[in-house]
C-alpha cells in the first residue's frame, strides 16, 4: 500500500443554492463537493505536483463504453505519445479498497487497457502493473517518461 502525502494548495471552494462546490483544475469548471471530489481533487494535486505527471495529460471523469454500458473513469493519464498510460479509481475515504473496487478498476482495464491502475481513497493507494493479461501490485509510483 502506498500512503501519499499531498501538497498544500489552496482549493477554490464555493456554495451555490446550497450546495458546496470545487474549481477543478484539471476540468476547468465547478463541480459538486462530495467526499469522492475531494479525493479526486487531492489525488491531481498529488500528481501534478509532488510526482510532476504533466497536467494537461491528465483526463478527469471522461465517459468509456464497457461492451455497451455507458461508465466513467475517475482520470486517465496519458503518456507523452497521448496513449492512455495509468488509469485512477478514486473512493470517498470512508470506502476500503476492497475487492469489488479491484473488479471494477480491472473490468474498466478491459474496456481501455493501461500498464498501470491505481486504486485510491485518498488515504491509501494500492498501484497495480499490468502486463500480459496479469497485474501485480507495486508499492512505489512509477515516474512519469
Amino acid at each position: 500500500m502506498i500512503h501519499p502525502s499531498y501538497p498544500h494548495h489552496e482549493f477554490r471552494i464555493r456554495k451555490q443554492q446550497e450546495i458546496h462546490q470545487i474549481f477543478c483544475e484539471g476540468r476547468r469548471k465547478w463541480v459538486k463537493l462530495t467526499p469522492e471530489e475531494w479525493v479526486r481533487q487531492n489525488g491531481f494535486q498529488w500528481f501534478t505536483k509532488v510526482l510532476q505527471y504533466p497536467p494537461s495529460l491528465i483526463a478527469i471523469e471522461k465517459e468509456l463504453d464497457l461492451f455497451g454500458l455507458t461508465k466513467r473513469f475517475d482520470m486517465l493519464v496519458y503518456d507523452r505519445r497521448h496513449q492512455p498510460w495509468m488509469m485512477v479509481e478514486c473512493k470517498q475515504q470512508s470506502q476500503p479498497l476492497s475487492q469489488k473496487v479491484l473488479m471494477q478498476a480491472l473490468r474498466y482495464n478491459l474496456a481501455l487497457p493501461v500498464p498501470f491502475l491505481v486504486l485510491t481513497n485518498g488515504t491509501d493507494v494500492r498501484l497495480l502493473e499490468i502486463k500480459e493479461n496479469n497485474w501485480t501490485e507495486l508499492f512505489t509510483m512509477p515516474e512519469y517518461e
